[in-house]
């Protein structure tokens, strides 16, 4: 079960799928091994969704069980889903709003004080482009790294191997192919580097939004 065979030589340990999933090897979908770890996580990712938000402390458990970390003063909206759990790993003070879709076949890490729009997809799972391959049920996962204090808007689609630098901001609706540098915006299908943030600290000095691409210049 979930073993995929011994080196020429006989001396090495069976490597199990669950083993190359993590290390970014192909692997079969289908595994008993898996499918045991995606059912257990699915159990609790029911338990968290029907637990009422009235239970603080009862929801943070059942993340603390069903995710690889969990920081302080975390938020996570419901509905959530994911599809193993064990390769989410979550700093202080991130904030995941509704419909948020994990897909964690490759780790997903989540830097401080991030803020995860309504329905953002982050999708680690991919699949060869072999036909083959896929017909065998091989895929592979490639991990998503997102740094502290970003803000991804809601809709925003991350796609596999994608690293998100600190206090980027990715604009609403758009797809992540391709890494994001520290503290720029993008936004857009594919997403692309619209220009860096602006700076500062005074509140009473602040940037509501920046220009839309599709903003004119007032008429005279």
């Amino acid at each position: 079960m979930g073993e995929t065979g011994r080196s020429s030589r006989g001396s090495s340990p069976v490597t199990t799928y669950r083993e190359k999933m993590t290390a970014g090897e192909l692997f079969v979908y289908g595994d008993e091994q898996l499918a045991d770890d995606r059912l257990g996580a699915a159990l609790l990712v029911e338990r968290y969704n029907a637990t009422s938000v009235g239970d603080a402390d009862g929801r943070r458990k059942i993340l603390e069980e069903l995710l690889g970390s969990v920081g302080d003063d975390i938020e996570v909206r419901s509905p959530f889903h994911c599809l193993y759990g064990r390769n989410i790993s979550l700093s202080d003070n991130v904030f995941v709003n509704f419909g948020g879709v994990f897909l964690d076949t490759a780790p997903i890490r989540i830097g401080a004080r991030t803020l995860i729009g309504p329905n953002v997809q982050l999708l680690t799972a991919t699949h060869p482009l072999e036909p083959g391959l896929r017909r065998q049920g091989y895929e592979f996962g490639e991990e998503i790294v997102i740094g502290g204090n970003v803000w991804i808007g809601g809709g925003v689609i991350v796609c596999p191997g994608v690293t998100i630098g600190d206090d980027a901001v990715v604009g609403a609706g758009s797809v992540v192919t391709r890494d994001v540098p520290h503290g720029v915006l993008v936004r857009g299908n594919p997403a692309r580097v619209v220009g860096p943030l602006p700076s500062g600290d005074d509140s009473d000095a602040w940037t509501r939004r920046p220009a839309r691409d599709d903003d004119a210049p007032p008429t005279p």
